[in-house]
């Protein structure tokens, strides 16, 4: 089941949760994509609409790897199992939740402005998202309203994999999900329009969501609103178990590549438009999101490859300029462009949300397609590799073949068997885990697929030589792929079809 966009998905979760006759809900979004689908929950239970935020607790060498999660209200919920594997010691402990509250602060006031929180105490808490790929912050925000006070906690989604929604059964008391593909990949991939949703949306939807709501909820009871929880209980430890959101493996950290190809570019405004395709500077529109890129047609260029990283700016990493040297001067196009503006490369989970990344990527492919009618290969690096694979497996995109730069081909995992696409997945022999990672990747690959290994390479492929072998490998497959001459050898004898 696919959706339109947040707010039909928002429409069709609500006519569920109507059919429940929930006593005196709450409707509490979490931001952001939660938020337009809460709104229409909202509007159709007659419920103040709030927010309820949480944020995730991070090992301080390795970020991604979740210890635990705060709430509003001094909430903490800790994984002890997490804190002894990965030797987090008391004052690691409180500096990176002395961290984490302050953001999550800023986040509640920018969002709420001066409204206190809706009251929860008694009541129904309608926990929302647009969807949930592991389930943590979904678990996180049950625990931190059933503290609050909540009386009943029901959790709604359009759409999670089958194992989250078991897990969560365990804490929320009721699960109401739309659907449960079982390739689920990522949440973006099944939405028609998966645009960022920014800080001003969602503020303006809270503020219009929760002062009707409160009216109308005065007017059936007789009664004043109901005051923020002040009770007790609220700082407390509490098991956060090791179900499918605890992000319990060890292989995605700082070191593995997200966030080292830096630049100092930035996006145009939303309203900037894509300009001629020879011109060497392009916009990419994706929803209301322009994306800056750089795009060189050499005369006769049997195709263009995009370049897509997960964070930093593709255009200015001077790995992608590198490649996209060799690339041209062995004829092919290059469009180097950022899948994330400026401001949504802050915040780490975009960098990790392979659907958005490979929404843009598609719309950059699509893009290329009717600008140029060339085919089009994809050069990812870190996220971006993910994010290239999920984008080769829709098939509409067509694209023609894939390399990764010391990629993460894992994050795509939900649909590398749909990938048809050519994939070379070239990966420093020094990076161990990396290495490790992209060996299981290949194996869930179903087409035309190889490793490629520099020897001694590091992650970054810093050393010497180790770049220009990258740029070698990547020009040898592009043209083994996307040339007349490369698909005549292809034929010969002895050659894969």
């Amino acid at each position: 089941m696919r959706f339109v966009d947040r707010t039909a998905a928002g429409r069709r979760l609500a006519e569920e949760l109507e059919r429940m006759d929930l006593e005196d809900p709450v409707v509490l979004g979490l931001p952001r994509g939660g938020i337009p689908v809460a709104y229409e929950v909202a509007r159709a239970l007659d419920a103040p609409l709030d927010v309820i935020a949480v944020r995730k607790l991070g090992v301080p060498y390795q970020p991604e790897l979740g210890f635990g999660a705060i709430g509003e209200d001094g909430v903490r919920i800790m994984n002890d199992d997490v804190l002894r594997a990965a030797r987090v010691g008391p004052r690691e402990r409180a500096a990176v939740e002395r961290d984490a509250r302050q953001a999550l602060e800023l986040r509640l006031r920018r969002y709420r402005g001066d409204r206190p929180p809706v009251g929860l105490l008694g009541r129904t808490a309608v926990i929302v998202d647009d969807g949930m790929a592991t389930g943590s912050t979904a678990f996180a925000a049950c625990r931190v309203a059933r503290v609050r006070g909540a009386a009943r906690v029901v959790l709604a989604v359009p759409l999670a994999p089958a194992d989250a929604l078991a897990w969560l059964g365990q804490e929320a008391d009721a699960v109401v999900c739309l659907s449960s593909p079982e390739y689920f990949g990522s949440v973006g991939q099944w939405y028609v329009d998966f645009a960022q949703t920014s800080d001003d949306e969602v503020a303006a939807l809270l503020t219009r969501g929760a002062m009707p709501g409160e009216r109308e909820r005065r007017g059936k009871r007789g009664k004043g609103p109901v005051p923020a929880d002040t009770g007790p209980g609220m700082d407390m430890d509490m098991d956060m178990g090791t179900g499918p959101g605890m992000d319990t493996g060890m292989g995605i950290g700082t070191s593995m590549g997200a966030g080292t190809d830096t630049g100092t570019g930035s996006a145009p405004g939303p309203g900037a438009a894509g300009r001629a395709a020879g011109d060497p500077e392009v916009v990419i529109g994706a929803g209301r999101t322009a994306l800056p890129g750089s795009l060189v047609v050499p005369d006769g260029a049997p195709g263009i490859v995009a370049f897509a990283h997960g964070s930093g700016s593709s255009r200015h990493s001077p790995r992608n300029q590198a490649v996209a040297s060799a690339l041209n001067r062995a004829g092919f196009g290059t469009l180097l462009f950022d899948l994330l503006t400026s401001d949504e490369e802050q915040d780490r989970t975009n960098v990790f949300d392979i659907g958005l990344l490979a929404e843009r990527l598609t719309l950059a492919v699509l893009w290329l397609r009717r600008e140029r009618a060339l085919p089009v290969g994809c050069f990812g690096a870190s996220t971006g590799a993910a994010a290239a694979l999920m984008s080769a497996a829709e098939p509409h995109t067509d694209i023609a073949a894939v390399v990764s730069r010391g990629g993460r081909p894992d994050l795509a995992a939900g649909r590398l068997a749909e990938v048809r696409a050519p994939t070379l997945l070239i990966v420093g022999g020094a990076d161990i885990e990396v290495l490790r990672l992209n060996r299981q990747a290949a194996g869930r690959l179903r087409g035309e697929h190889q490793v490629a290994i520099v020897p001694g390479a590091t992650h970054l492929f810093e050393e010497p030589g180790a770049l220009e072998a990258v740029a070698h490998l990547a020009t040898g497959w592009f043209t083994q792929h996307m040339t007349p001459h490369g698909a005549a050898a292809m034929s010969g004898p002895g050659r894969p079809h």
